[in-house]
């Protein structure tokens, strides 16, 4: 869908609202017009690159590229990008954030939201720990029946096995919570933040048991309402970058609880965005794709959306019905036909294997830039 097709001006007509109730007020309308008018021109900048950021990852999102693991890591590169405008915007205007200011307060509400999200980031390091078992495990099954040799009862067995083991860490969540306890969080690594990052639980724990991904998804969209024009016009626009990056990170902490494994997942969460935002179509438009996805059938008790947890699940059940189905001595048509599946399952495994890594380091990296953000917040406020 071309990019105008989802531009709208409901941004644009808040901005134009406020600056008309402030120049209304200055004695100096052409000082202040130019003044507010370069303002209106870089917060509107903002809300037109979140757009064209979504509006590419709803055009990649065709086909099987949704909720790939490639696909998922241009969702927080966008997200990466966005925070880091947004963190400049604050920067910029940060001489009209006084303690007890309107803008003081909604930024404050962000930076609370975000840490929020810190203890996701948490879960989805715990989840992606999860899918490298599931790894382990396809790896025996490969292994077991490797190509290079005749497959024997023995191999047979083993890999039977190995595909149960798979199928059951696949299916019962409750168990499979337990890796979390035994991994590490994203901020056990040491930096020269010490002494702020301390203030913030989710940097030395790991989420505990009784964590909720739903409750947590909840949490962050509470309260989260349009400003009005009276919010606009106290903040001097800034209620609208403030309302677009919470968006934003409500909708990416959606996307990976819906796509990794993780503890009480759940995607019921209030998530609308108005129409009139220039980045609302794109950003509805996907989350509509991943509701629909998520009411699939063969999809409905996944532990997960991501579209490698799909094959592999697929690509295991196969096998293991195939394995069932083996008599001994093995016809050389059924020898050939496990050797197809054995391939399969290893492209399936190829393709975890060289996703996953790249997928942690961007979400780490989420993490540590919402840590350096409300650092910074938090120090400008000493």
């Amino acid at each position: 869908m071309p990019a105008t097709d989802f531009q709208g001006t409901f941004g644009r007509t808040l901005l134009s609202f406020r600056r008309d109730q402030v120049d209304s007020s200055n004695t100096s309308p052409a000082t202040a017009g130019t003044s507010h008018s370069n303002m209106e021109v870089e917060l509107d900048s903002f809300q037109r690159q979140v757009a064209e950021r979504f509006i590419d990852l709803n055009a990649s999102s065709s086909g099987d590229d949704l909720l790939s693991l490639e696909w998922i890591g241009k969702l927080l590169d966008s997200f990466l990008c966005c925070q880091e405008e947004f963190r400049a915007i604050v920067f910029n205007h940060r001489s009209q954030i006084s303690s007890s200011s309107p803008t003081n307060r909604l930024i404050s509400d962000y930076f609370e939201r975000s840490i929020k999200a810190l203890d996701v980031c948490n879960a989805i390091r715990d989840g992606v720990e999860q899918i490298r078992q599931w790894q382990k495990l396809s790896d025996i099954v490969i292994s077991a029946l490797d190509s290079r040799r005749a497959v024997g009862e023995g191999q047979l067995r083993r890999a039977k096995k190995a595909l149960i083991d798979l199928a059951i860490g696949m299916l019962d969540e409750k168990d499979s919570t337990s890796l979390a306890h035994r991994n590490r969080s994203f901020g056990r690594v040491k930096d020269n933040h010490h002494r702020s990052m301390g203030h913030f639980r989710s940097l030395s724990w790991s989420v505990s048991r009784s964590w909720s991904a739903s409750k947590q998804l909840q949490a962050l969209a509470s309260n989260l309402t349009t400003p009005r024009q009276n919010d606009v016009v106290a903040s001097n626009g800034l209620a609208l970058p403030v309302y677009t990056m919470t968006s934003v990170l409500l909708f990416v902490m959606w996307v990976l609880v819906a796509a990794i494994p993780c503890q009480d997942r759940g995607l019921q969460v209030n998530f609308f965005v108005p129409r009139q935002f220039q980045w609302a179509a794109p950003v509805m438009s996907l989350h509509d794709k991943i509701v629909e996805e998520s009411k699939r059938r063969d999809r409905k008790n996944c532990c997960g959306l991501l579209k490698e947890i799909g094959r592999i699940e697929r690509s295991s059940r196969v096998m293991n019905e195939l394995i069932d189905s083996v008599h001994f001595p093995m016809s050389e048509e059924k020898e050939i036909e496990v050797r197809q599946r054995v391939e399969e399952l290893v492209e399936v495994h190829e393709a975890l294997k060289n996703g996953l890594d790249p997928f942690e380091r961007k979400v780490r990296e989420v993490f540590h830039r919402i840590v350096r953000s409300r650092t910074e917040s938090l120090d400008s406020q000493c």
